[in-house]
């Protein structure tokens, strides 16, 4: 059974691919399975773990871009690797990425989402942000612009993907409330993936870190309100942006409130640069136990660090 899409502007397009060459969808796991690896990675487009320090040098005219290309298809398949092998996870199941860029310059026109599934075996589904073309952006607080941002007419786009093994159905895009930053759009994705005859309804985000908590609030009640249309087992994952104590405190405040829990301990290390480490990645469950989670270290594909979790259903 083929993912169905709703109809969506040109921009904001979903891309849907199979791990099998005709396009036919997995069939759903049938027998014991009794538990799932659910993974959440900001992959920061396969570019490396230094932004920070990249950053500072582009902005002095030291940093080339000669072998982007190459870099960065070396980095999905260092991914690939990781995910597989065993070593820093386990064989994950459904794998959630933020800032998976689609044939962007500073990816040097690699499709991160598609070429990582590819690599995995997955199927795949991308859910562009649809940047506005030619917006100049704003100034923003410096400890926030190291980012490298895409060019203004670059025909590339960022966006969010879920790859899994599972089938998946009831594909939803959800434009997150955003304010402070007219250049980058912030969304999420509602997926159903179903694990025989169970449904587990994942809420895939990626939340604004130029937003005051007031501003990032306003995104978690959107994906709250959006998760709770659903009355069966639902993780909400992603990338946070939870740069602050103040931020942990409050987002995970929030989420417990709402009758969210987590297995991660605040003030868990899943973003690293320039020697400091924060907490910004996180899976929320409800209705569903976790018996096992982790971060996956070392890995250097990116600023972050994959998250995951044993999800008994």
């Amino acid at each position: 059974m083929a993912i169905a899409i709703p109809p969506l502007k040109d921009s904001e397009k979903i891309e849907v691919g199979y791990a099998k060459p005709d396009g036919e969808a997995p069939k759903a796991t049938v027998g014991a399975v009794s538990s799932i690896i659910v993974a959440s990675y900001n992959i920061r487009y396969a570019v490396g773990s230094y932004l920070i320090s990249n950053g500072l040098l582009r902005k002095i005219g030291l940093r080339g871009d000669r072998k982007r290309a190459q870099h960065v298809g070396s980095n999905i398949q260092t991914a690939a690797s990781a995910f597989t092998k065993g070593k820093l996870l386990p064989l994950v199941d459904v794998l959630a990425l933020q800032e998976a860029d689609k044939q962007t310059m500073r990816t040097g026109k690699h499709h991160v989402a598609r070429e990582l599934a590819e690599a995995l075996n997955l199927d795949w589904i991308h859910v562009p942000a649809g940047l506005p073309r030619g917006v100049k952006p704003k100034a923003r607080q410096w400890w926030l612009d190291f980012e490298e941002p895409i060019g203004l007419h670059d025909p590339g786009d960022t966006g969010i993907a879920l790859l899994s093994r599972l089938p998946l159905s009831d594909v939803k895009r959800i434009d997150l409330p955003w304010h402070e930053c007219p250049w980058r759009p912030r969304l999420a994705m509602a997926v159903t993936v179903t694990v025989g005859a169970r449904n587990l309804r994942i809420v895939n985000a990626h939340v604004d870190p130029h937003a005051a908590l007031g501003g990032q609030l306003e995104q978690l009640e959107a994906l709250t309100a959006e998760a709770d249309k659903n009355s069966g087992p639902t993780l909400i994952l992603g990338d946070f942006n939870t740069l602050s104590k103040t931020k942990v405190v409050e987002t995970r405040g929030f989420f417990e409130r709402h009758g969210y829990l987590t297995p991660f301990p605040s003030g868990t290390a899943t973003w690293r640069g320039m020697g400091i480490r924060l907490h910004a990645d996180w899976i929320f469950y409800r209705d569903l136990k976790i018996s096992k989670w982790g971060v996956a270290r070392p890995l250097s594909v990116s600023d972050h660090w994959p998250i995951w979790a044993e999800v008994e259903l």
